[in-house]
Protein backbone atom coordinates (compact mmCIF):
# COMPACT_ATOMS: atom_id res chain seq x y z
CA UNK A 1 0.00 0.00 0.00
CA UNK A 2 1.72 3.45 -0.86
CA UNK A 3 1.19 6.05 1.92
CA UNK A 4 -0.29 9.71 0.74
CA UNK A 5 1.53 12.42 2.33
CA UNK A 6 0.32 16.10 1.92
CA UNK A 7 2.63 18.40 0.38
CA UNK A 8 3.02 22.33 -0.15
CA UNK A 9 4.14 23.27 -3.36
CA UNK A 10 5.23 26.56 -4.05
CA UNK A 11 2.26 28.61 -5.77
CA UNK A 12 -0.11 25.69 -4.72
CA UNK A 13 -1.27 24.84 -1.37
CA UNK A 14 -1.31 21.82 0.14
CA UNK A 15 -2.78 18.57 -1.58
CA UNK A 16 -2.38 15.18 -1.47
CA UNK A 17 0.97 14.04 -3.15
CA UNK A 18 1.90 10.33 -3.56
CA UNK A 19 5.53 9.88 -2.73
CA UNK A 20 8.21 10.73 -5.69
CA UNK A 21 5.27 13.47 -6.69
CA UNK A 22 5.33 15.35 -4.02
CA UNK A 23 7.88 18.52 -5.85
CA UNK A 24 6.61 17.61 -9.04
CA UNK A 25 2.86 19.43 -10.75
CA UNK A 26 2.41 19.04 -14.28
CA UNK A 27 3.56 20.74 -17.51
CA UNK A 28 1.12 21.55 -20.21
CA UNK A 29 2.10 18.40 -22.06
CA UNK A 30 1.99 15.74 -19.12
CA UNK A 31 -1.80 17.34 -17.96
CA UNK A 32 -2.26 16.52 -22.21
CA UNK A 33 -1.04 13.08 -22.12
CA UNK A 34 -2.57 11.99 -18.52
CA UNK A 35 -5.94 13.78 -19.24
CA UNK A 36 -6.28 12.38 -23.08
CA UNK A 37 -7.11 15.98 -24.10
CA UNK A 38 -5.11 18.32 -26.59
CA UNK A 39 -2.76 20.92 -25.22
CA UNK A 40 -4.81 23.37 -27.38
CA UNK A 41 -8.29 22.91 -25.92
CA UNK A 42 -6.35 23.03 -21.84
CA UNK A 43 -5.25 26.40 -23.27
CA UNK A 44 -8.47 27.00 -24.28
CA UNK A 45 -10.37 26.11 -20.99
CA UNK A 46 -7.23 27.90 -19.44
CA UNK A 47 -8.62 31.28 -20.81
CA UNK A 48 -12.10 30.82 -20.15
CA UNK A 49 -11.60 30.22 -16.37
CA UNK A 50 -12.37 26.46 -16.39
CA UNK A 51 -8.63 25.61 -15.25
CA UNK A 52 -5.84 27.08 -14.07
CA UNK A 53 -1.72 27.07 -13.78
CA UNK A 54 1.58 29.34 -12.32
CA UNK A 55 4.17 29.90 -14.13
CA UNK A 56 7.37 29.12 -13.46
CA UNK A 57 10.50 31.46 -13.20
CA UNK A 58 10.83 30.65 -17.04
CA UNK A 59 6.92 31.78 -18.04
CA UNK A 60 5.89 28.06 -18.15
CA UNK A 61 2.64 26.77 -17.26
CA UNK A 62 2.53 24.19 -14.52
CA UNK A 63 -0.83 22.39 -13.49
CA UNK A 64 -1.78 20.74 -9.87
CA UNK A 65 -2.26 17.31 -10.49
CA UNK A 66 -6.15 17.62 -9.23
CA UNK A 67 -6.15 19.73 -12.65
CA UNK A 68 -6.73 16.24 -13.92
CA UNK A 69 -10.17 15.96 -12.43
CA UNK A 70 -11.11 19.29 -13.58
CA UNK A 71 -10.20 18.22 -16.51
CA UNK A 72 -12.22 15.16 -16.50
CA UNK A 73 -15.14 16.58 -15.19
CA UNK A 74 -15.09 19.45 -17.91
CA UNK A 75 -14.97 16.83 -20.70
CA UNK A 76 -17.60 14.50 -19.03
CA UNK A 77 -20.24 17.58 -18.48
CA UNK A 78 -18.94 18.60 -22.42
CA UNK A 79 -19.98 15.05 -23.66
CA UNK A 80 -23.23 15.33 -22.07
CA UNK A 81 -24.19 18.70 -23.98
CA UNK A 82 -24.10 21.21 -21.03
CA UNK A 83 -22.43 24.64 -22.49
CA UNK A 84 -18.65 25.68 -20.93
CA UNK A 85 -20.86 28.88 -19.35
CA UNK A 86 -22.69 26.23 -17.35
CA UNK A 87 -19.31 24.05 -16.53
CA UNK A 88 -17.64 27.49 -15.55
CA UNK A 89 -20.12 28.73 -13.57
CA UNK A 90 -20.68 25.22 -11.77
CA UNK A 91 -17.09 24.69 -10.78
CA UNK A 92 -17.18 28.07 -9.80
CA UNK A 93 -19.70 27.54 -7.60
CA UNK A 94 -17.39 25.01 -5.82
CA UNK A 95 -15.71 26.43 -2.59
CA UNK A 96 -12.57 28.13 -2.79
CA UNK A 97 -12.70 26.34 -6.74
CA UNK A 98 -11.94 23.13 -5.62
CA UNK A 99 -12.12 20.18 -7.61
CA UNK A 100 -15.12 18.57 -7.97
CA UNK A 101 -16.03 15.56 -5.47
CA UNK A 102 -18.36 12.66 -6.29
CA UNK A 103 -20.82 14.39 -4.33
CA UNK A 104 -20.54 17.65 -6.44
CA UNK A 105 -21.17 15.77 -9.50
CA UNK A 106 -23.73 14.55 -8.05
CA UNK A 107 -25.42 17.89 -6.91
CA UNK A 108 -24.17 19.44 -10.11
CA UNK A 109 -25.68 16.81 -12.52
CA UNK A 110 -29.30 17.03 -10.71
CA UNK A 111 -29.10 20.70 -11.69
CA UNK A 112 -28.95 19.88 -15.53
CA UNK A 113 -30.98 16.72 -15.34
CA UNK A 114 -34.34 18.98 -15.95
CA UNK A 115 -32.34 20.14 -19.27
CA UNK A 116 -30.92 17.39 -20.77
CA UNK A 117 -34.11 15.72 -20.19
CA UNK A 118 -36.16 18.49 -22.54
CA UNK A 119 -33.21 17.90 -24.67
CA UNK A 120 -33.47 14.24 -25.34
CA UNK A 121 -37.56 15.16 -25.81
CA UNK A 122 -37.15 18.13 -28.26
CA UNK A 123 -34.53 15.38 -30.04
CA UNK A 124 -36.74 13.18 -30.39
CA UNK A 125 -39.72 15.28 -31.20
CA UNK A 126 -37.24 16.49 -34.14
CA UNK A 127 -36.61 12.88 -34.86
CA UNK A 128 -40.13 11.86 -35.33
CA UNK A 129 -40.78 14.70 -37.37
CA UNK A 130 -37.76 14.88 -39.73
CA UNK A 131 -39.10 11.56 -40.63
CA UNK A 132 -42.76 12.98 -42.12
CA UNK A 133 -40.67 16.04 -43.77
CA UNK A 134 -38.71 14.09 -45.49
CA UNK A 135 -41.18 11.70 -46.82
CA UNK A 136 -43.42 14.48 -48.05
CA UNK A 137 -40.52 16.88 -49.77
CA UNK A 138 -43.15 20.19 -49.44
CA UNK A 139 -40.28 22.35 -47.96
CA UNK A 140 -43.54 24.67 -47.30
CA UNK A 141 -44.09 26.20 -43.91
CA UNK A 142 -47.68 26.16 -44.65
CA UNK A 143 -48.13 22.46 -43.59
CA UNK A 144 -44.45 21.85 -41.95
CA UNK A 145 -44.53 20.17 -38.62
CA UNK A 146 -40.96 21.04 -38.24
CA UNK A 147 -41.78 25.13 -38.56
CA UNK A 148 -45.00 25.68 -38.69
CA UNK A 149 -46.68 22.88 -36.17
CA UNK A 150 -50.29 23.01 -36.72
CA UNK A 151 -50.03 26.02 -39.28
CA UNK A 152 -50.30 28.43 -36.09
CA UNK A 153 -48.37 31.24 -38.41
CA UNK A 154 -51.46 30.94 -41.23
CA UNK A 155 -53.59 32.07 -38.70
CA UNK A 156 -52.07 35.85 -39.14
CA UNK A 157 -52.73 35.84 -42.66
CA UNK A 158 -50.42 35.39 -46.07
CA UNK A 159 -46.84 36.12 -46.36
CA UNK A 160 -43.44 35.85 -44.39
CA UNK A 161 -44.29 35.51 -40.35
CA UNK A 162 -41.35 34.95 -39.08
CA UNK A 163 -39.64 37.50 -40.81
CA UNK A 164 -41.28 40.88 -40.11
CA UNK A 165 -39.54 42.90 -38.30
Amino acid sequence: MVEVKPAAIHGFGTMPQLPGDAHHPLTIGELSERSGVAASALHFYERNGLISAVRTTGNQRRYRRDMLRRVAFIRVSQRVGIPLKDIRAALESLPENRTPTKRDWSRLSARWRNELDARITALEHLRRDLDGCIGCGCLSLKACRLQNPGDDLGTGGTGARRWDG
